[in-house]
């Protein structure tokens, strides 16, 4: 839970991030004496002006001159060395905070479960990855130690200007005030404004990412018009928000910019005044209005100041959105290791989607023996892909338990569980990286011999002919090659290293009908010594299987096992695994052929 903050709650979110500062913080220290330093110099060169006026220039004194000259010298070279020491110090700190948080929420991001991804658009979490961490990175190397510096700077020089002179001091102070509450004052309005824009940019980059990804299906219906039209709309209100927080920004600035004017106006004014009545010298007149130059800067930075320290704090809400979901599937306290060959058991599995009040899945029980293949069949839509997914925890059961020669998979070592049991889906998915780096996905450790194996079991020796063989790229999401030669090689991905357990949900359905068979006669080998559970939406498919689970609609709601058996068995005697297969006309054929 986020910790009270000192600075209130504008700006809680930027305080929480004090733990990404604390490995830097000597560093962020040496930075901020250093901008202190060169501010204090800067200080010290009015004072030595007044000095030169009312000394060395009323008097004559040229060996004076001289001197002083010297010391104006210096001061602006320790002013130039301390500015570089700043700048080379901000680099590796800031820079160093930007990485630590960036690797920390896409770390987050991996722990979390598949049901959240499923519901955040990925155009919002890139746009947290990027420029939301990027705005963080130019507040902490910036805003974050002017605002100190400029503090620190109106306060002793104010201190000072009273000092010098207590009336034209008090006009400083006395402006001062009228301008801190009209600023605070806009801080709200434009918070709000930032926190729409940023929102805005998330929604843009997900449509921009969805169009890259969906190109070809886009141009394939010839909907580019109906798809930029979409973007057009949702660009034209990001636009919108900038302008209006263009417009708010610039109001703050134009009060920030004619508060110092007006007052160096009175400042001259009085200040003149002063020197013509006799109380007060040219030299200090000068001096004050040198000094006051130096408050010009710290004013008409606060609105640019203030403009990144909220646009970082909402920033910093955004990433913390993320950083708070805790992951649904976790890590179990207590684990215990699986005894045996690889016995898979449903029992009494239920599974409702978050938010959902109905069950998709109630009351499934299924036994898998070691080495024993189970095709699941079932009409679209009744669960089967998401029972599937309960083995590996990409979700977790709502009822019941799935248990690994024993053990409840809720108490397997996550790690374990998913190097014991390996997947391939209809959907594959394939990175942009070589053939060879997609294919060791889930065992590095596989050396070639396996390599080639599991080639030869997916009919996926397509790979070596590419231009670079096995390391050839494959582009995003694997683009580059048809839907046939991706199942493929997630295929081989699944089978590689031959694990104890193989989740397969129609794996087979964009190759063609002779690879298919080559494909099913060389996993029967691959099954034959692995435990099989294979979604069949293929009637090849269901002969892999030594047994046939259907799934159907559950008395109460949801699906449940309505029926198993062998191929041949559930043909004779259930007239709902009959219906499935006569769905299609080659399912029909495959249960004509089974009959006779």
């Amino acid at each position: 839970m986020p910790s009270s903050s000192p600075l209130g709650g504008q700006f809680a979110s930027l305080w929480r991030l004090r733990r990404y500062v604390r490995p830097y913080r000597a560093k962020m220290t040496v930075m901020l004496f250093v901008a202190l330093g060169s501010t204090l110099i800067g200080v010290g060169v009015p004072l030595l002006t007044s000095s030169i006026i009312n000394g060395p220039l009323a008097s004559g004194d040229r060996a004076a001159l001289w001197l002083l000259g010297c010391y104006a010298l210096l001061f602006g070279l320790a002013e130039a060395v301390l500015i570089l020491t700043r700048r080379l110090t901000l680099a590796s700190s800031v820079l160093g905070i930007e990485r630590d948080l960036r690797d920390d929420l896409y770390e987050h991001l991996q722990r979390l479960d598949v049901g959240f991804h499923d519901s955040w658009q990925s155009g919002q979490l890139v746009s947290r990855m990027t420029s939301d961490i990027s705005a963080i990175r130019r507040f902490f190397g910036f805003a974050l130690i002017f605002l100190v510096v400029n503090a620190v700077t109106f306060l002793s020089v104010g201190i000072l200007l009273i000092v010098i002179d207590p009336l034209l001091g008090g006009i400083v102070v006395l402006f001062g005030i009228p301008l801190s509450l009209i600023v605070f004052r806009y801080e709200k309005v434009y918070r709000r404004n930032i926190r729409a824009v940023q929102d805005q940019q998330g929604e843009v980059a997900t449509d921009i990412e969805e169009s890259a990804l969906g190109i070809r299906a886009i141009k394939s219906f010839g909907r580019r018009d109906l798809f930029f039209a979409r973007y057009d709309a949702k660009a034209v209100t990001l636009r919108t928000l900038q302008l209006r927080q263009i417009r708010t920004l610039a109001q703050i600035w134009a009060l920030i910019i004619a508060q110092p004017q007006t007052v160096l106006a009175l400042i001259t004014l009085f200040g003149a005044a002063a020197v013509a009545a006799g109380r007060l010298s040219l030299g200090t007149l000068v001096a004050f209005v040198a000094l006051y130059q130096m408050l010009v800067w710290p004013i008409e930075s606060s609105g640019w100041l203030l403009a990144a320290s909220q646009e970082a704090n909402t920033a910093a809400e955004r990433i913390f959105e993320v950083l708070d979901v805790e992951p649904a599937i976790r890590e179990p306290e207590l684990t215990r290791q699986p005894r045996g060959a690889g016995r898979l058991v449903f029992e009494n599995v239920g599974f409702a989607y978050p938010g959902s009040d109905a069950p998709l899945l109630t009351g499934i029980d299924i036994a898998l023996e070691p080495g024993e293949t189970v095709a699941i069949v079932g009409p679209t839509g009744c669960g089967k892909t998401t029972l599937t997914a309960l083995v590996p925890r990409l979700y977790d059961v709502t009822e019941g338990r799935i248990l690994i020669d024993g053990v409840d998979v809720r108490e397997l070592p996550l790690a374990e569980l998913r190097s014991r049991v390996a997947c391939a889906f209809e959907d594959p998915t394939l990175f942009s990286a070589s053939v060879r780096e997609n294919l060791v996905l889930g065992r590095p450790e596989a050396d070639e011999a396996q390599v080639e194996e599991a080639l030869r079991v997916a009919q996926a020796s397509f790979a070596a002919d590419l231009p670079w063989g096995l390391d050839t790229r494959v582009g995003e999401q694997g683009m580059s090659l048809s839907g046939g030669q991706r199942q493929r090689l997630a295929l081989a991905r699944a089978v590689l290293g031959r694990p104890s357990m193989l989740v397969l949900d129609d794996p087979l359905s964009a190759l063609d009908i002779h690879t298919e068979g080559l494909v099913e006669q060389a996993l029967r080998s691959v099954l034959a010594d692995t435990t099989g559970l294979v979604v069949a939406h293929r009637p090849s498919t269901v002969l892999l299987a030594d047994r046939v689970v259907v799934l159907g609609p559950a008395e109460g709601g949801g699906t449940t096992v309505v029926a198993q058996g062998t191929h041949h068995g559930l043909l004779e005697t259930e007239a709902v695994y009959r219906d499935l297969l006569s769905q299609g006309s080659d399912l029909a054929e495959l249960a004509e052929e089974a009959v006779r």
